[in-house]
C-alpha cells in the first residue's frame, strides 16, 4: 500500500500531466462530434378511455365489477402506442424528408433512426406524455415534437369516429329488434286478458323485478364475454363475474318456479307480463347506449391537451464536452496509473533472484539469444 502512494508522489507530475492531456483530448473529440438538440413537448391525454368506458359504464351498476380489469392499459398508454405506431412514423418521415435528412436508403432504416432519436414517456403519478426528439437542427427537432401531437390527433378522431360509428349502428340494430319484440310482448300481454287472480297470485311490482333481473342477467352476459375477451377464465375478475352470473341466474330460477294456489290462466298471463317487464327494460338500456354512441360520433374526436408546445432549443444536449473532457482525463489518468504500476511490478521482478530469469527470458532479444 505505501509502495503504491510512494509511487504516485513519485510520477505525480506525470499523472497531472496525463490528466490534463487527456482532458484536452476529450475536449476536442467533442469538438468533432456534430451537435443534438432536443425539443420536448408535453400533452395531457384524455383521463377517460372514450367509448369503452362510456359502454361499460351504459350497463350500469355491475359495471363496476369488471371496469378495473377491462381499464388496465391506460389512456397514456394507449396514446403513446399510437404515436410509435408504424402510420405515424411513416408520416413523419415523408413530411420532414427524414430518409434523406439521415442519409438512410431504406424506409425500415429510417424509422429504427426515428425511433432511436425520439423518447416518448409517461409519469405515472400525474399521466402527462413527454415527446423528445433528438435532431442535428434545433428548428426541425421542434417541428418533428409538434408534430407527433397534430398526428396524434388525427389518428385518435379518425378510430375514435370509426368506433362511435360501429357502436351507433350496433345499437341501433338492437335497439330496433328490441322495439319489435317489445310491441310484440305487448300485444301478447294485451291478448291473454285481465286476470284478478294473477294480479294476486304475482303483483305488478313482482314482475317488474323480473324483467329488471333478467336484464341484469343479459347485462352481466355481454360484460363477461367482454372479459373472456382479453382475460382467461382463471382470472379473478372473470371468476367474480361468472359467479354473480350463476347467483343471478339462480335467483332468476327460483322466480320462475311455479307457485302453489295459482288460478287456471294465471301462469299464461305472468308469463307474458314477465316478457314485456324484459323488454322494456331492455328498450331503455339499448336507447341509452344508442344515446351515448350518438354523442360519441358527433364529437370531433379524442380532446387532447397541450401544456408545453415544443419550441426550438437554445442549447445542445450532446455533445457535453464536460463530460468527453472528463472522461478523457480520467481515462488517460488511470491507463498512466495502469502503465507505471505494470512497470514498477516488472522492475520489482528483475530484482527478485526466482522471477529475474523468467521475465528476461520473455524480452524478444534474450528470447533468440537462448
Amino acid at each position: 500500500m505505501w509502495d503504491w502512494l510512494l509511487l504516485i508522489v513519485r510520477y505525480r507530475w506525470l499523472l497531472l500531466a496525463g490528466f490534463f492531456v487527456g482532458g484536452l483530448a476529450g475536449y476536442g473529440l467533442s469538438l468533432t462530434v456534430g451537435p443534438t438538440f432536443t425539443a420536448r413537448a408535453t400533452l395531457l391525454p384524455p383521463q377517460q378511455q372514450g367509448s369503452i368506458a362510456g359502454a361499460m359504464a351504459a350497463l350500469g351498476n355491475l359495471s363496476a365489477l369488471a371496469g378495473g380489469a377491462v381499464g388496465l392499459k391506460s389512456p397514456a398508454d394507449q396514446h403513446i402506442a399510437l404515436m410509435q405506431s408504424v402510420r405515424v412514423a411513416d408520416r413523419l418521415i415523408d413530411a420532414f424528408d427524414l430518409m434523406r435528412v439521415y442519409q438512410i436508403p431504406t424506409r425500415l432504416d429510417a424509422r429504427r433512426t426515428l425511433e432511436r432519436n425520439t423518447r416518448i414517456s409517461t409519469a405515472r403519478k400525474d399521466t402527462l406524455i413527454t415527446i423528445e426528439v433528438d435532431d442535428a437542427d434545433p428548428v426541425r427537432a421542434a417541428a418533428i415534437a409538434n408534430r407527433y401531437v397534430e398526428e396524434l390527433r388525427s389518428f385518435s378522431a379518425l378510430l375514435a369516429l370509426s368506433e362511435a360509428q360501429q357502436r351507433r349502428t350496433f345499437f341501433e340494430r338492437e335497439l330496433q329488434a328490441t322495439k319489435q319484440r317489445l310491441t310484440e310482448s305487448q300485444v301478447a300481454l294485451q291478448a291473454s286478458g285481465f286476470n284478478p287472480g294473477a294480479l294476486r297470485a304475482e303483483p305488478k311490482a313482482a314482475a317488474e323485478a323480473y324483467g329488471r333481473l333478467r336484464a341484469d342477467i343479459t347485462q352481466a352476459e355481454v360484460q363477461l364475454q367482454a372479459l373472456r375477451g382479453n382475460f382467461t377464465d382463471e382470472v379473478p375478475e372473470v371468476q367474480r363475474q361468472m359467479a354473480l352470473v350463476a347467483a343471478m341466474r339462480g335467483q332468476l330460477a327460483r322466480l320462475e318456479e311455479p307457485r302453489r294456489g295459482q288460478e287456471p290462466g294465471s301462469a299464461d298471463y305472468i308469463g307474458r307480463l314477465r316478457e314485456y317487464k324484459y323488454q322494456e327494460a331492455m328498450f331503455e338500456i339499448f336507447s341509452r347506449q344508442y344515446e351515448m354512441a350518438r354523442l360519441d360520433e358527433a364529437r370531433e374526436g379524442t380532446l387532447i391537451q397541450v401544456i408545453d408546445v415544443a419550441t426550438p432549443p437554445e442549447r445542445r444536449a450532446h455533445p457535453r464536452r464536460r463530460v468527453y473532457a472528463g472522461v478523457g482525463a480520467m481515462l488517460a489518468l488511470v491507463m498512466i496509473l495502469l502503465g507505471i504500476t505494470i512497470r514498477h511490478a516488472w522492475q520489482a521482478g528483475l530484482r527478485d533472484p526466482v522471477l529475474a530469469p523468467k521475465l528476461r527470458a520473455l524480452r524478444p532479444g534474450r528470447a533468440e539469444q537462448g
